[in-house]
Parts: C-alpha cells; sequence; structure tokens
C-alpha cells in the first residue's frame, strides 16, 4: 500500500486558507457566506482538516475558483483579483439597505473623504509655510 503523503504545502486547509485571502475574505466573512461558524471555516484550514464534500462546491463557488483548484488537482490561474473586495461586498449590502440607512451610511463617508481632505489641505499649507520661511 503506498504511503500518502503528509506535506502541509498540498494540504487542504492551508489551501483553503490562501485561496480565501487571495479572494479577500477574512474567516468570518467566509463562514457567513458558507452558512457556518467562523471557527468551523477556522478547522477546515488545518493542515490535517477537510471540511464534508457537500460543502466542496459552495465553498469553490464563493471563492471563485474551481474545485479542481480547491483540491490542489490545479494550480490556481493567477490573475487579477480572483473575487470581489470587502470595499465591493460591503457595497454590495449597502444597496440592500432601505433609503433612509443609505443616506445616514453616505452622510458618514462623506465626513470622512471631507475631513481627510481637509487634514490634507492643512497639511500641505503648513508645508508650504515652511518653505516659504526657508
Amino acid at each position: 500500500m503506498p504511503k500518502q503523503r503528509n506535506d502541509s504545502a498540498g494540504a487542504f486547509g492551508p489551501r483553503l486558507a490562501t485561496l480565501r485571502k487571495e479572494a479577500g475574505y477574512t474567516q468570518v466573512e467566509l463562514a457567513q457566506a458558507l452558512g457556518i461558524s467562523q471557527r468551523m471555516v477556522a478547522y477546515y484550514e488545518a493542515p490535517d482538516a477537510m471540511p464534508p464534500t457537500q460543502l466542496l462546491p459552495q465553498i469553490a463557488t464563493v471563492l471563485n475558483v474551481s474545485a479542481d483548484v480547491l483540491l490542489g488537482l490545479h494550480d490556481t490561474p493567477r490573475r487579477a483579483k480572483v473575487g470581489t473586495s470587502r470595499l465591493e461586498r460591503r457595497l454590495q449590502q449597502l444597496e440592500k439597505l432601505d433609503a433612509g440607512e443609505k443616506r445616514q451610511v453616505l452622510q458618514l463617508i462623506d465626513a470622512f473623504i471631507e475631513r481627510g481632505q481637509l487634514k490634507k489641505k492643512v497639511k500641505d499649507t503648513s508645508t508650504l509655510r515652511r518653505t516659504a520661511q526657508a
């Protein structure tokens, strides 16, 4: 009987963790997308763990990879941005809010943007003054 390989580089768990990070998911976000707990995602990312087979297609779909890539049968094709970013996913969730909640969130975002622009303007002005005094 052939000996099974037990190197963690070819193990499912580390590959899942890498694919999850490349897709821009935290363990919590992946767990929510799969309808499982974060603790289960952490368990599945362990070197010797393997999720139930019925969950594999769902994981592949959420991470936007083929089942072959997920299982390590094929390398991940190198491409620009595998999945959507966390910000894009947040914006998609924002679209589902009612109009009043959207307005509040957008006002908060606008306030942070304006604050950042003002800070930059103050910094640029103080730099110009120091340069002029020198």
